[in-house]
């Protein structure tokens, strides 16, 4: 993987703050209401729920790099490399029209991942008041299959990625990248909120989500 690839995974996963802020803003309050614990720190199960989070990511990323791997095993390499980082590009084309709300097309995938999470909720429940860290940590993990625009279309962009080691690699940026906004969302969520859900803010990030995808695909001309 290259040091772009890797950074722009983390600018990926920022500028899609403001859905990350939409989607699981109302998650991260009630993560924050279930502490049984108000005299502790908040901040440490914060820390705690969105590096279970990033786990999450960084398993389902292995898998995607792992799979694509695979299929560029039993085709021609580059044709099948090819392939998949055009199919991610247009993921990330959608994603930025998305998130600037200018079409709603990627939310029936969210709609279709929403069978997994289905099976997947009730066994958060079970960590539920969280008590301490590690039920925060367990919880994440459980949080980080939320059928998600953005997380899948990255996850396309893993299995464009070669191997089940890039493709962990590039899960990790991108879970870097929603660190700082779902952080700043569990401290300041009303403030953060209001600002995110300004026009001008999603549709800067989702220019820039498209602009992404338009370099990616330059990049496999060259």
């Amino acid at each position: 993987m290259t040091e772009f690839t890797f950074f722009a995974a983390i600018a990926v996963g920022f500028l899609g703050g403001t859905h990350c802020v939409g989607m699981c803003g109302g998650i991260v309050s009630a993560l924050s209401l279930s502490i049984d614990q108000p005299k502790k720190t908040p901040l440490s199960f914060l820390l705690a729920y969105n590096v279970g989070r990033i786990i999450s990511y960084v398993i389902a990323g292995a898998i995607a790099g792992g799979f694509g791997a695979l299929l560029a095993a039993n085709s021609s390499l580059n044709s099948a490399q090819t392939g998949l980082s055009i199919v991610a590009a247009g993921f990330m084309f959608l994603m930025g029209l998305y998130i600037a709300g200018w079409s709603s097309m990627l939310s029936k995938v969210e709609k279709a991942g929403g069978v997994i999470w289905r099976q997947l909720e009730p066994l958060g429940r079970r960590f539920l008041p969280v008590k301490q860290t590690d039920h925060a940590l367990w919880l994440g993990m459980v949080w980080g299959w939320l059928p998600c625009g953005l997380v899948y279309s990255v996850l396309i962009w893993s299995l464009s990625a070669g191997s089940a080691t890039e493709g962990m690699w590039l899960m990790l940026g991108f879970g870097l990248g929603t660190l700082p906004n779902l952080l700043a969302m569990g401290v300041a969520a009303q403030q953060l909120k209001q600002w995110m859900h300004k026009s001008w803010v999603k549709q800067s990030a989702g220019v820039l989500l498209i602009a992404f995808a338009f370099i990616q695909l330059a990049r496999l001309i060259q």
